[in-house]
């Protein structure tokens, strides 16, 4: 089964993208490319957890996410910038890394087999 860790970078910048679309989109199409972008992104994201640990997915895509529009809020759109923040920013970066490189090398993978989902789904153990 192939990775699909490489849908995470257009699946992040898709989540940037909405999230800057939430706040200054004004006129239809502008809020019509939002949702796209929504949808672009949680589709990715989605079809990521069928084959990779579903919790750090969701983690890493989230924490992606989050950081990315920190930067573009403060690089390109003057939001201010403090030290309180890039602290925050780096304790969440280093956080995602520590989640990835776990799930990864870890004792578990974090995805259970197909029986173990089943059972969940069925409330039978």
């Amino acid at each position: 089964m192939a990775s699909k860790w490489w849908l995470m970078l257009p699946a992040t910048l898709c989540e940037i993208g909405w999230a800057l679309g939430a706040k200054y989109a004004q006129g239809a199409v502008e809020w019509l490319a939002t949702l796209a972008l929504v949808t672009l992104s949680l589709g990715l994201a989605t079809w990521m957890a069928r084959t990779l640990p579903t919790t750090t997915v969701y983690t890493v895509f989230v924490g992606l996410g989050a950081m990315g529009t920190v930067a573009v809020d403060i690089l390109f759109l003057g939001a201010p910038f403090n030290i309180l923040t890039l602290m925050l920013v780096i304790t969440l970066l280093v956080g995602v890394i520590g989640l990835k490189l776990y799930s990864s090398s870890g004792p578990s993978s974090g995805s259970s087999s197909d029986s173990d989902k089943e059972a969940t789904c069925t409330g039978s153990h």
